[in-house]
């Protein structure tokens, strides 16, 4: 069956304590670092929280700094197709493996590897200080002055801060920091929408990822990778003011289309086509080949169009305001639309229709007032080792992993987030076949165990929009790093704009060096941000949505169950 109930109302404010932390947590301290330690009961290594993470560097000033080095880069970005200059026939190593699969992956980390600190740190620049948009990693820099942007370089780590609440219109700039350091390369001067989350991808085949954004006048903006402008849209609708965008080739052409709010853009900047039902203030359109006719469909959660704006389902059960995900759920190897609302959860199959039994949990006579509860972005990963989808998500005093076949609860965690509608990822950090959830709600980022018991928690604040942390291998150095945005606090000093966080001996295996969107699901941008022509099935490879994976020898490999 696909039908949960769940006693909604008294779960909302349960596990609150009386400062507004949730119960058995400490507020955020800063002071002595501490080390998280380990602790060994029937023969298996538990990793016990750490509250309070060591620091390796620090930022000062408008441009970060670093204080430690982070080790060589480590170059496992072979099987490409070109070959090295002067080597014929041997890979060129700075080149992604096209749409290469390594099969199952071969290199697990301890069980221990759970003690965090922050790597480096960056205050923003002037009034830029908040950030309420999660944060962009690609490759836009030459690092090594080899005269080519590859993935031989660093990565960069994109971030839209600005002035936070009360600035009307919302107002942010983009500003690009070294992956390594935190050292700013440069700002982008246009003002944009501060809570509008931007997407990056390679839209004129240049092999460089360009920068989209929603920016004032309600326009869309192209900027190539250095921050020099490209294109201005015409002004599109101004609804999804705290929106994203997405890039997705959506009639395999070679030439990528742009999904923002109610509208698909060429890689041009024209509008190709708009719908009625798209535009809200948070729309995050998903592009997925629903038909398995070789193009891509347009997801706006109660409705898809197909590449070329006709209409291809519209369920008037569901809300127009849902925030869509794709995934194989049931197993049945189609995939199936998870739909999270003002009012709930519910899932549709791959041709629009509601789910027979399917999962659907709602709140009972819900106000205006409550919408944010349910409405925030979910992730889908194996969370278990089983090798089967589960999805995680939150409300505002509870974030919890879902079973999907059969559905049900499978734990759930004390969070605070009653301001706003934060969602979450996962990644495995040890490659032990079960990946690791993570959340960042107004006072603290989690990363929690498969039991729901906090592994790491650092220090963050924010009001909570529709941000969450990523992962990716930041550095270039073999080993994945969490960035981590912060804004306004509720109490007391806000954190840092920005906080990359790793394990303190570079224990974590390693992660794809790009998260591009939003709506990332790992098959929608090759890792130096060229988008696919026709766009793998990520629910018949993968299976995830929202969160990151492990690569080896340059390609993405499934962690073993």
């Amino acid at each position: 069956m696909w039908l949960v109930s769940l006693a909604l109302a008294a779960a909302q404010q349960a596990g609150c304590g009386d400062e507004g932390r949730p119960q058995g947590q400490t507020s955020p301290t800063v002071g002595a670092p501490t080390t998280g330690t380990s602790t060994t009961t029937g023969g298996s290594t538990t990793p016990e929280p750490t509250t309070a993470p060591t620091t390796s560097t620090s930022a000062s000033g408008s441009e970060g700094a670093s204080v430690t080095a982070t080790g060589s880069v480590q170059f496992d970005v072979g099987n490409g197709d070109d070959t090295d200059s002067g080597t014929t026939g041997a890979p060129n190593l700075c080149k992604v493996a096209v749409d290469g699969d390594a099969g199952n992956c071969r290199t697990k980390a301890p069980p221990d590897a759970f003690s965090p600190e922050v790597q480096w740190s960056w205050p923003g620049v002037g009034e830029d200080v908040f950030s309420g948009v999660s944060p962009l990693v690609a490759n836009l820099t030459d690092d090594n002055g080899d005269g080519e942007i590859d993935l031989c370089d660093i990565p960069d780590v994109v971030v839209v801060a600005g002035p936070g609440d009360g600035v009307e219109p919302d107002t942010g700039h983009v500003y690009v920091l070294d992956g390594a350091t935190g050292a700013l390369h440069y700002t982008i001067p246009d003002p944009v929408y501060g809570y509008s989350s931007p997407a990056l991808g390679d839209i004129d085949n240049d092999g460089v990822p360009e920068l989209l954004v929603f920016a004032h006048g309600d326009v869309v903006r192209a900027y190539e990778h250095d921050g020099t402008p490209k294109w201005t849209s015409a002004p599109v609708s101004g609804a999804a003011i705290r929106g994203a965008v997405a890039i997705a080739d959506l009639n395999a052409d070679g030439s990528p289309e742009i999904l923002f709010s109610d509208s698909v853009l060429s890689a041009t900047g024209e509008v190709l086509w708009s719908v009625l039902d798209g535009a809200w203030g948070y729309a995050t359109p998903v592009a997925a080949d629903l038909d398995d006719d070789g193009f891509l469909e347009v997801i706006w959660g109660h409705s898809a169009y197909r590449h070329d704006g006709t209409n291809y389902y519209t369920n008037d059960a569901v809300s127009v305001s849902s925030l869509p995900h794709v995934a194989d759920l049931d197993e049945d190897g189609l995939p199936e639309i998870l739909l999270s609302t003002g009012n709930g959860l519910t899932v549709l199959e791959h041709d629009g229709t509601t789910k027979p039994g399917h999962l659907d949990l709602r709140l009972t006579g819900a106000t205006p007032d409550h919408v944010f509860i349910w409405l925030r972005p979910a992730a889908i990963h194996d969370f278990d080792g089983d090798d089967l989808p589960e999805f995680s998500h939150s409300s505002a005093a509870q974030y919890a992993i879902y079973d999907t076949n059969p559905a049900a609860i499978q734990w759930q965690a004390a969070v605070l987030d009653q301001s706003g509608a934060a969602g979450g990822t996962a990644f495995d950090f040890i490659a032990a076949g079960a990946a690791q959830a993570m959340y960042a709600d107004e006072y603290s980022l989690f990363v929690f165990d498969g039991a729901g018991a906090p592994l790491l928690e650092v220090p963050h604040t924010s009001l909570t929009y529709i941000e969450f942390p990523v992962v990716a291998d930041v550095d270039n150095d073999g080993s994945a790093e969490i960035v981590v945005v912060s804004n306004q606090s509720l109490q007391g000093p806000p954190s840092p704009t920005v906080q990359v966080i790793r394990d303190v001996e570079d224990r974590w295996i390693q992660a794809r060096r790009i998260w591009n969107q939003h709506t990332y699901h790992v098959t929608n941008v090759r890792e130096d941000g060229t988008i696919p022509a026709v766009e793998p099935k990520s629910w018949q490879l993968l299976n995830t949505f929202r969160t990151q994976a492990q690569i080896e020898g340059g390609a993405v490999c499934d962690p073993p169950g």
